[in-house]
């Protein structure tokens, strides 16, 4: 039992400690909880994704898939490409006199399908999400032999509470960047990681 516990700690731990840090998917959920735009959605789509690619990982799929190293390469153009356009649309609002994008109520209708559509690809496309969860939570799970599952478990678990956390919690913020100015520079800083980080998996392709 014990063993178990630890196991299922340190697959949270280590889950967690991956995931936390501020990257393209991260801003963008940040953002739509602030906006409260989709959050539900935008969660689920990122735990559920997070709970698939840690069980391939745990499944030996890494593994697998490295010995094809054009996979990483071509997600790494795709995803780089894409980061690049959605750090170029939040720099516009930065620059937008009427500020319409920047209200924390969300976006008319349409914008559910919108945020859908942008998280899946903010996910999939997303080379540091393989990485995170296939290679490296996977090869460290395998260290855990028999209860690689039981790692694996926390590790799922860890993304849910996170995701969770930043979506809903989010909404904390709300109030505080209820002035455009406020938007402007968390969309600056959205814009800032996008773009960093889109000509950072470009240049490593």
């Amino acid at each position: 039992m014990t063993s178990t516990i630890t196991a299922a700690a340190a697959g949270f731990g280590t889950g967690l400690s991956l995931i936390v840090a501020i990257g393209a998917q991260n801003a963008f959920v940040l953002r739509q909880g602030i906006r409260r735009d989709a959050v539900l959605a935008v969660v689920g789509i990122c735990a559920l994704s997070d709970a698939a690619l840690i069980t391939l990982g745990v499944g030996g799929v890494g593994a697998v898939v490295v010995t094809w190293p054009g996979a990483l390469t071509a997600i790494g153009w795709i995803g780089g490409a894409f980061l690049l356009c959605y750090g170029a649309l939040a720099a516009r609002r930065v620059f937008r006199a009427d500020g319409g994008a920047l209200r924390a109520e969300g976006e008319a209708a349409g914008s559910r399908r919108r945020a859908v559509l942008t998280c899946l690809a903010m996910t999939w496309l997303n080379p540091h999400v393989y990485l995170d969860t296939v290679f490296l939570l996977g090869s460290v799970a395998a260290d855990h032999g028999p209860l690689r599952w039981t790692f694996g478990l926390g590790a799922v678990l860890a993304s849910l509470c996170w995701f969770t956390a930043l979506g809903f919690g989010a909404r904390l913020l709300g109030r505080h960047l209820a002035k455009p100015a406020a938007w402007r520079v968390m969309d600056g800083l959205v814009a800032a990681t996008m773009i960093v980080l889109g000509a950072a998996l470009i240049a490593g392709s």
